[in-house]
């Protein structure tokens, strides 16, 4: 046994290829549009789709080694991190699925086999639980050889799996492991303790739960397994802790050489290195994959995820005179970047951010800490048990100290804390403090959804990347959330089409503006979004007649802001791919806008850049402008995409076949937005401004075409009025301003000097 982690990723991937199985990349910790959670948290996430019949993949068979994330939301084990062997923020989840192809027979047995014969479990130590009433289930663990008195039925809260409170759902079978009588513990599975533990999840999804709570068998069930990577390499290299696998041993030893003190010698001390060594993982992963640390969503989770891992780092003597968890980041990209190659390209990113929000957090502690000492020494000398829910939101509201650190703090004096009173005071604040958004997306509700799918709305075909001018049927008229047959002049409406050459707002670019014509009236469209795949809205007002459901309509979208559009799209890939030659592969796109008079790209870099910075990357692109290359664009499967080069967005939803868009070998991206032909035609490029706005995200701000011209013009404007002023010429504007400014800090120094003199004077007058 004995196998290294690598060496179990390797061969659970190998045993399910060689049973037919396509090795699936693991997806990015940013759910790909599911806003239901924060994190990907299980293998299936990223089949979600596919298990709810709203995608096909080109496969049957999949196995994953995937990252998750369980910091957050209804999954959240942060504050169990450090005091268990077992629970992490960040771990990784092997799993093999079958979408409507093999069943409980063979995913048993495959289980089995791969538990027993590959990484070479003893089978006399395996137990294994079952839904009550899954007979099926107990016959085939029983005919592969487990003994009737090690397989447990158990109840729905066990051994029942829903993906929602409807729709896919089924039975689950769960392999525990009995790790012997060196474990505390009862001697079954889901008892006491950690003697025997769970391994593997087995899913048998094979019934369909309606709103009215009744089963219906699936025509196709599906298989959806999961197991904890650092679990079973526990299991496999014979050790009762996951802090003592190899996955951990040298993040340990890092922060042992960088703190002096020894793990296994100090409970106290085991269990801070056991968070840092857990959140140096969570932190490292996040940040590669996109995340920055804010105070909202993501971010925040991040924050947290550092900001806990500083506080225990100060209990070590970190952190004491500056930053220093960004130095022991380098161990958990050592350790991983075998597996995950995306962590050395992300090294530098993952560095600074840490360092950056590490100097944050200890400038928070050294404000927040002596308070909330404080705080706790009144609490233990009134004979109480609780920190005030008041006390908790001054410091959390004046001086930013985090609510889990400070019940870290509390429990750690046998304290808890007024959960409730803070709970009422935040609120309280936010009630004050609340504004209305002056910009909100378009959005349809589940009940909406549901009536549309009713009405048999047929998905939306885009034709907008060949032809401006097309005819579309309405399928749909909106007015607010209601369905109806025909709107009137005057009306506010959003309306479905089944043809569309309008671009739907996505992927950071706005969406088309236009004309609908029909036999009766006109829609004037100013805006178009997508608010679910292959539904495109046309919003907009009717200006004459009417329109009704079911009428064929001249769709025509206004070229010029399109074509601006393009140019502005097509301009932030060369931005891009420019910004990557001169800065570093560790840039990285964190969002951007593409609008008819403007283009802003916010991308990761760690200091502001230099005019000699924003001169290269004008010139560069200027270059490519200028080249007149052709803007080519491929589908193709997404991973031949990635393996080719194409750089994709984490966060960003693909499915099966994606467009790839290339600009001779410079940029080549997944991409669905509207570009030029030619990259002559954004004609050119000039950068209006270069700004921070997050840590570790810098922002461009740019024009194109008639607006960089327009901005140049400006610009030659204001330097002949600045002539004007000096009494020069354009050309001796510079050394004239230059001469100004040093007579004029030479006048101000003989005012100090003046100034000085008659202070003194007038002190010996008054002497």
């Amino acid at each position: 046994m004995n196998q290294s982690a690598q060496e179990l990723r390797q061969a659970f991937t190998r045993y399910f290829v060689e049973h037919g199985h396509t090795s699936v990349p693991s997806s990015s910790l940013i759910p790909q549009a599911d806003p239901t959670l924060l994190f990907t948290n299980a293998g299936m996430n990223q089949f979600k789709g596919v298990f709810l019949g709203e995608e096909t993949r080109p496969y049957k068979r999949a196995v994953t080694v995937q990252k998750c994330l369980r910091a957050g939301g209804k999954h959240n084990d942060l504050e169990n991190v450090g005091y268990t062997a077992r629970h992490h923020t960040f771990f990784e989840m092997l799993g093999n699925f079958s979408f409507g192809n093999y069943f409980k027979a063979d995913a048993i047995r495959f289980a089995w086999d791969f538990l027993t014969r590959v990484v070479g479990l003893q089978k006399n130590k395996l137990w294994v639980t079952i839904f009550q009433d899954d007979d099926q289930a107990f016959d085939l663990w029983k005919k592969i050889g487990m003994p009737a008195s090690r397989i447990m039925r158990s109840g729905e809260r066990d051994n029942f799996w829903q993906m929602g409170e409807t729709g896919p759902c089924g039975p689950c079978s769960e392999i525990h492991y009995d790790q012997g009588p060196d474990v505390a513990g009862d001697t079954v599975p889901n008892g006491a303790g950690d003697r025997v533990i769970e391994v593997w999840n087995l899913v048998f999804m094979q019934f369909d739960r309606d709103s009215s709570g009744t089963l219906r068998p699936l025509p196709k069930p599906s298989i959806d397994t999961g197991m904890g990577l650092e679990r079973l390499a526990a299991l496999a290299q014979g050790v009762h802790s996951n802090y003592d696998t190899d996955l951990f041993r040298p993040i340990l030893r890092a922060i042992a050489d960088t703190t002096g003190r020894r793990y296994g010698v100090s409970p106290d001390d085991d269990r801070s290195m056991r968070v840092i060594a857990d959140h140096l993982r969570g932190m490292v992963f996040m940040v590669a994959d996109g995340v920055l640390p804010s105070n909202e969503g993501r971010g925040y989770v991040l924050r947290r995820i550092i900001r806990r891992a500083g506080r225990y780092g100060r209990l070590l003597g970190l952190g004491l005179d500056g930053p220093v968890l960004h130095r022991l980041t380098e161990s958990v990209v050592a350790g991983m970047k075998a597996a995950y190659p995306e962590l050395e390209q992300a090294r530098d990113t993952v560095r600074r951010v840490t360092a950056a929000e590490e100097e944050r957090f200890l400038a928070t502690l050294e404000k927040g800490e002596p308070l909330l000492a404080a705080a706790i020494a009144s609490v233990l000398k009134a004979n109480q048990k609780t920190i005030p829910g008041q006390k908790l939101f001054e410091l959390y509201d004046t001086y930013g100290y985090p609510l889990d650190l400070a019940a870290d703090s509390a429990r750690d004096k046998g304290l808890t804390l007024d959960l409730e009173g803070f709970q009422a005071a935040l609120a309280e604040q936010r009630e004050r403090a609340r504004k209305v958004s002056g910009f909100e997306t378009a959005k349809v509700s589940e009940v909406l959804r549901a009536q549309l799918k009713s009405t048999a709305v047929m998905p939306t075909r885009f034709v907008g990347y060949d032809q401006l001018e097309a005819e579309g049927i309405v399928q749909a008229i909106l007015k607010g959330e209601q369905l109806a047959e025909e709107a009137v002049e005057g009306e506010e409406v959003e309306l479905v089409l089944d043809v569309t050459p309008f671009y739907a707002e996505g992927g950071g670019q706005v969406g088309d503006h236009g004309l609908l014509i029909g036999p009766e009236g006109r829609v004037e469209v100013q805006e178009t979004t997508k608010p679910a795949p292959d539904l495109f809205l046309h919003k907009g007002i009717v200006r004459a007649g009417r329109v009704r459901k079911g009428e064929r309509l001249k769709a025509s979208v206004s070229v010029v802001p399109r074509q601006n559009a393009a140019r502005n799209h097509t301009a932030t890939h060369l931005v891009h791919a420019a910004l990557r030659e001169l800065l570093g592969p560790h840039v990285k796109q964190y969002g951007s806008l593409v609008a008819p008079n403007r283009l802003r790209f916010d991308f990761a870099h760690f200091k502001p850049l230099s005019s000699r910075d924003i001169d290269d990357i004008e010139s560069m692109v200027n270059e490519h402008v200028r080249r007149n290359n052709a803007v080519r664009t491929h589908i193709m499967g997404v991973q031949e995409a990635v393996a080719t080069g194409a750089l994709a967005f984490f966060g960003d939803k693909y499915g099966d076949q994606v467009r790839v868009v290339s600009i001779n070998t410079f940029s080549k991206e997944l991409c669905g937005g509207t570009h030029c032909r030619h990259t002559g035609e954004i004609g050119v490029f000039k950068i209006v401004s270069e700004t921070g706005v997050a840590a570790g995200v810098r922002r461009i701000e740019a024009q194109t075409g008639v607006g960089a011209h327009e901005l140049l013009r400006q610009r030659d404007t204001e330097l002949d009025e600045l002539a004007e002023v000096l009494k020069t010429n354009r050309s001796d504007v510079l050394p004239k301003a230059r001469k100004l400014v040093t007579l004029l800090k030479e006048k101000e120094q003989e005012l100090e000097q003046f100034k000085a003199r008659f202070a003194s004077g007038q002190a010996s007058a008054d002497s």
